[in-house]
């Protein structure tokens, strides 16, 4: 079943207040008539949608990891593991990019844990699929292993791009990979 117009554009307009309160105080601090007041709305609305703050977060985050493994799920052309994990970070540098006030005002301003969870978890399931799918040879090394050294790398770049607030392009960074990873990678 479609949803109403209506019902989509109210919970665009909270998605982006809320995210838009997350950049001036914490989750904690933000009540829903915060809420319903920067959206100019009456709380009826809100409760019609949400029973509360957290769902409406819940739902806010869903969303999000939702679009980041369909992002993900483009990284399909690759001929070799190298190519596989530069378009990989370049995936990931892009929608963080494309989503950076809602990846900045949670992890950054709120230094909230469930953003970081939720890129580990489908970043770690792609590439876990990757090495599983595509019958990628791991050289005895546990693919637990492979994916979890790949998996800190691939993190720790998208959390390097979100704060460092610009001082390096997504080009920059993904020329950095080209360079850190060699080009006879081998698993």
């Amino acid at each position: 079943m479609k949803e109403d117009l209506r019902v989509t554009k109210t919970k665009k307009l909270l998605y982006e207040t809320l995210i838009n309160l997350m950049e001036e105080k914490s989750f904690e601090e933000i009540k829903v008539s915060d809420i319903c007041k920067k959206a100019l709305i009456n709380r009826s609305t809100f409760y019609s949608h949400y029973s509360d703050k957290y769902e409406l977060f819940m739902e806010l985050i869903n969303t999000l990891k939702l679009s980041l493994f369909n992002s993900l799920n483009t990284n399909i052309n690759n001929v070799n593991t190298r190519e596989y994990f530069i378009e990989l970070i370049s995936i990931l540098l892009n929608h963080i990019d494309d989503k950076k006030n809602i990846y900045y005002s949670i992890l950054i301003n709120n230094r909230n844990s469930i953003i970081t969870d939720i890129i580990l978890d489908v970043v770690s399931k792609d590439i876990n699929n990757r090495i599983t799918n595509d019958k990628i040879r791991t050289n005895n090394i546990p693919t637990e292993i492979v994916s979890k050294f790949y998996l800190g790398a691939v993190m720790s770049i998208g959390i390097e791009y979100l704060e460092s607030k610009n001082k390096y392009s997504k080009e920059d960074m993904i020329k950095y990979i080209d360079k850190l990873i060699p080009s006879n990678i081998n698993l």
